[in-house]
């Protein structure tokens, strides 16, 4: 009897340090990688395609503000139709008035004089542009993290789930074990119970683990727009540097969000020097043509002239004054985003920084916590088999082994997603920063054919058309 139970508590203790160790083993010869994710994200996003139309509309903007520097040619033509009856007294005699006139004009205008206000808007839109860009490069830190925090818990939950499935075994035989020793009176109906509300137990948060995979498996799905396959355990960790100090120097210069903040800043000033030069003369010139036919004679008129024309608005009712005033307000506003988003940046530094530490701490913490919860449950398992322990005993040690477990595959995914935060805090989580084989969306290619207002005939406005049939149809 002691033999046959030695040789079960054998291989239940194998069974245990077997999948303890499996765990901890990468998976070499799954299909997709994180590499792979990242990809998928890229080109699935709704939200990066999202924030690039709204960077093509800013793109217009500069052509709408650089339409003012150009000249304005409108016609315009009318038909009239006159009838009547006219009586003078000179004839007495009552005439009738029925003409058919047609005319049509011609009207050219320019500004060529506001001292720079409209060029002032030209390049304020042009900073908003670059703004935009920079908005559009932290959106894709946020989707790539995104789907790294997805791959991240798929590979948590499942090893979740192999934990659980394995521990739902072990209780299984534990119980058996149990009932047998009861069977024999070396064990009281106690003991038999706890390891059955122990087994209980083991199922509940083995059914709890396959919902959380479950769910882990749609976000994934909404990340990366496809069902995770076999993942890949993840690859090494990132290169990433010590000081903190230096990271928060290095983000302060090159986050996308500080960057956008200044650009923005740029362009509230532009916006208050176009407001204080709206106060200014202007100068334009203008032509016109005309004609004008009479089609029931064969009356005509042809006319034309081309004139400059200075003037200056004098009094508005302080409209001028308050657009000078309020660009100003926005200009001192931007100034305190600025502000604002600088003392973000470098404390999303810090805090990826803790994070990052924490998470080590913790991993390196549950690897000597399995080590020792494997030597106590080993032993408590020996001392059970000589009677020194009791079933309870042996449970709790097996529940501490679990536990130590599950903190250390908590602790590897959240490790890996506090050194990818730590890349996004500091400006360098892009696909041309992590090298990923992907076609990257070029935010100046639509931006150079609309810059000019083409004409929808032109070259480039034929350019233009087909570049926008290729966007939509992607």
């Amino acid at each position: 009897m002691r033999s046959a139970r030695t040789s079960f508590k054998s291989r239940l203790l194998g069974g245990v340090l077997a999948v303890a160790a499996g765990l901890s083993l990468p998976q070499a010869m799954s299909a997709e990688t994180l590499a792979d994710a990242l990809v998928g994200a890229y080109n699935h996003s709704g939200l990066l395609e999202q924030n690039r139309a709204l960077l093509r509309a800013a793109d217009e903007d500069v052509a709408i503000a650089g339409s003012a520097l150009k000249p304005v040619v409108r016609w315009t033509a009318a038909a009239t139709q006159s009838f009547g009856r006219v009586r003078t007294a000179a004839t007495g005699v009552a005439v009738a008035n029925d003409d058919l006139t047609a005319s049509l004009s011609l009207v050219a205008e320019m500004l060529i004089y506001d001292a720079g206000a409209r060029k002032f808007r030209v390049e304020a839109t042009k900073e908003t542009v670059l703004a935009t860009r920079d908005a559009l490069v932290n959106v894709e830190q946020q989707v790539l993290l995104r789907a790294i925090s997805a791959y991240m818990g798929v590979l948590e939950a499942s090893e979740f789930v192999a934990l659980r499935t394995n521990n739902v075994r072990l209780l299984t035989q534990e119980l058996r074990a149990a009932r047998d020793r009861f069977e024999v009176g070396e064990v009281t109906r106690t003991d038999v119970a706890l390891a059955e509300a122990q087994l209980a137990q083991a199922r509940s948060g083995l059914a709890g683990a396959q919902g959380d995979r479950l769910r882990a498996i749609e976000e994934y799905r909404n990340a990366v727009g496809r069902k995770p396959g076999q993942l890949r355990a993840a690859p090494p960790l990132p290169a990433i540097g010590q000081s903190v100090d230096a990271a928060k120097a290095l983000a302060v210069r090159v986050h996308p969000l500080l960057l956008s903040a200044q650009h923005q800043v740029a362009a509230a000033d532009l916006l208050t020097r176009a407001a204080e030069s709206d106060m200014s003369p202007q100068v334009s010139i203008n032509g016109r043509f005309g004609l004008t036919e009479n089609l029931s004679s064969s009356d005509f008129n042809h006319s034309g002239s081309v004139g400059i024309e200075l003037g200056q608005t004098i009094y508005q009712g302080g409209r001028l004054s308050a657009g000078v005033r309020q660009n100003q307000a926005r200009s001192d506003a931007q100034r305190a985003n600025l502000h604002t988003v600088r003392h973000d940046v470098q404390q999303s530094v810090g805090n990826a920084y803790a994070n990052l530490a924490s998470a080590r701490a913790q991993l390196s913490a549950s690897e000597r916590q399995i080590r020792a919860a494997s030597i106590a449950f080993r032993g408590i398992r020996e001392e059970a088999a000589l009677g020194a322990r009791t079933t309870l005993d042996v449970l709790d040690a097996e529940q501490s082994l679990l536990d130590a477990q599950s903190l250390q595959v908590s602790a590897r995914a959240n490790l890996y997603v506090a050194a990818y935060t730590l890349l996004s805090a500091t400006g360098r989580l892009t696909v041309k920063d992590l090298k990923l084989p992907v076609q990257t969306y070029d935010p100046a290619a639509y931006y150079n054919l609309v810059k000019d207002s083409p004409a929808k005939r032109s070259k480039q406005g034929k350019q233009l058309d087909k570049a926008l049939k290729g966007i939509l149809k992607n």
